[in-house]
This record gives C-alpha cells, sequence and structure tokens, in this order.
C-alpha cells in the first residue's frame, strides 16, 4: 500500500469531493427508463453466513485501514461531541437516546464504507477519495432520500424518549448525573423508564433494520427506487427471520462494546460492521 504525503492526499480528496458534489445534484432526479425494474432475488441465509460476512468485514478493513482509521473517528468524536452537549445543557436524559440511535442512522452513514467494500470487491482502491464517487453515482438522489426517512425515524425515536422520561421522572430535569443515575435505578418511575425506553427502543430498531439492511447497499450497486430497496429489505428480514435479527444483534453487541472506553472501540467495530454489511448484502441478494 502506498502512503502518500498529507498535502497531495488532501489536495486529491479535496479536487475528487468538489466535482463529486458539484455534479450530484443532477442525480436528485432520474428518468423513469434509466431505472432497472427487474425483481431481485432473495436468497435464504443462515448463521453461519454472518460468520462468513463479519471475516470478510474485518478483512476489508485491514486491507484500507489508513484511510478507514481516518473516517471512522468521526463517528467516536462525533459522539463524545454530543455527549459533552447533552451533559453541559443539563439535557442528560437525551444521553442514551443519543447513543443508542446512532444505529438507526448507520445503515445511512456507513455508506462511504460499502463503496469501499464495493471497489475493493471489483479489484479497485478503495480511498477515501474514491469515496467520494458515491455523490456521481445515479443513485445518490435516492440513497439520500433514504437517508432522510432515517434521519426523521431518529429524531421520532428522540422525541418518544424524551416523552417516556417526562411521564416517568419528568417533567423537571435532574439536577446533576448522579442524581439522575440514581433517580434511574432506585426508583419505580425509573424502571418504567427503563423498561418502556427498552421496549420502544427495540421496536425502533427492529423496523430500521427491516427496512435498510440491504436497501443502502442496494441503492449503490443497482438502479432502483427506494420504495423497491425498502420492500427488497422488508422482504429479505421476513424470509430470513432467525439470521436477521441475529444480525441485528451482533451490530448491538458490537457498539456496546465499541462504546467502551469513551466510544474508542468505534474506531474498529463501525468499519468492521458496515463491511459486513455490504458482504451481507451480496450474500442475501441475487
Amino acid at each position: 500500500m502506498t502512503i502518500r504525503n498529507p498535502v497531495e492526499w488532501g489536495a486529491q480528496t479535496a479536487r475528487v469531493t468538489a466535482h463529486a458534489l458539484g455534479s450530484a445534484g443532477q442525480f436528485f432526479s432520474r428518468p423513469e427508463e434509466s431505472l432497472d425494474v427487474r425483481q431481485p432475488v432473495i436468497r435464504q441465509i443462515g448463521l453461519a453466513d454472518l460468520k462468513d460476512v463479519l471475516a470478510k468485514g474485518l478483512s476489508d478493513f485491514a486491507e484500507n485501514r489508513t484511510d478507514l482509521i481516518f473516517v471512522s473517528l468521526i463517528y467516536p468524536l462525533a459522539g463524545l461531541v454530543l455527549a459533552h452537549l447533552v451533559v453541559g445543557n443539563a439535557m442528560l436524559p437525551l444521553l442514551f437516546p443519543l447513543a443508542s440511535g446512532f444505529t438507526l442512522i448507520g445503515p445511512f452513514a456507513a455508506t462511504g464504507l460499502y463503496e469501499m467494500s464495493r471497489r475493493r470487491e471489483m479489484g479497485e482502491e478503495g480511498s477515501w477519495a474514491a469515496v467520494a464517487s458515491v455523490f456521481k453515482s445515479p443513485s445518490f438522489g435516492a440513497i439520500f432520500r433514504l437517508g432522510l426517512i432515517l434521519a426523521a425515524v431518529f429524531l421520532l425515536w428522540l422525541w418518544c424518549a424524551m416523552a417516556i422520561y417526562r411521564h416517568t421522572l419528568g417533567p423537571e430535569m435532574p439536577a446533576s448525573p448522579s442524581a439522575f443515575v440514581a433517580d434511574v435505578f432506585t426508583t419505580a418511575g425509573g424502571w418504567t423508564l427503563i423498561l418502556a425506553g427498552t421496549g420502544l427502543g427495540f421496536l425502533f430498531a427492529l423496523a430500521v433494520l427491516s427496512i435498510s439492511v440491504v436497501s443502502v447497499p442496494m441503492l449503490l450497486d443497482s438502479n432502483v427506487r427506494v420504495s423497491t430497496a425498502i420492500f427488497t429489505s422488508v422482504e429479505a428480514v421476513r424470509q430470513n427471520p432467525v439470521t436477521m435479527l441475529a444480525w441485528g444483534f451482533i451490530v448491538a453487541a458490537g457498539l456496546v462494546l465499541g462504546s467502551l472506553p469513551a466510544l474508542v472501540g468505534l474506531i474498529v467495530v463501525m468499519p468492521v460492521l458496515g463491511h459486513a454489511t455490504w458482504h451481507l448484502y451480496r450474500r442475501t441478494i441475487g
């Protein structure tokens, strides 16, 4: 692997990104005749396939580790900044919903990782500069619209989480982090908050898993409608319920472990899961 100096690398990245952003607008509206209307084939997959896609995800991460470490630093740093803002503005009740809610927008945020895996699969370079080509993809507009849907789900989750807090421990904000922790774990209202929040969070996660587990990679790989990608994703979950639920738990467990300590583990967990999701799509959709 050739490592270029920062000035050369940064200049090329800036040129590619600027060109890509400048030409992206034309792709928000695609002519109907350009769409692929073929019905995707959904394969039956098992738990052994998950082990294989994780191995391939780890291999992709190792192959592109210098670029990926740079990219994936965005996730833990963003999480730490948000955590600081929440604590600093006495919005402690939203700290856990914010952290857990990242999984709801993760499928869209990992688009660049899918592109790296796609390019490696084709024998091409999977650098950060190459990832900027996502903006030139004919499906960029569709990917962006699906990202807006996931962002809306994320905001709805935060609203629901805050509503649960107001009806259990609120409406006043906690006086301090220690007081908040004490209220959550030592009061009836706190345990109600934990049970209601966990149950509702599971439903949100299940909904997002269903509509996005293969839809974003499919939009990147094929010129299809957003509705087609979402329907295919839901059908993939319906036809492989045990395997897809297991994948959801793997993602959740990985993100929990990656959050310790101080979200630093996400530097590895996020890209590995992102790459593995691309290979899960390849294994599931024919």
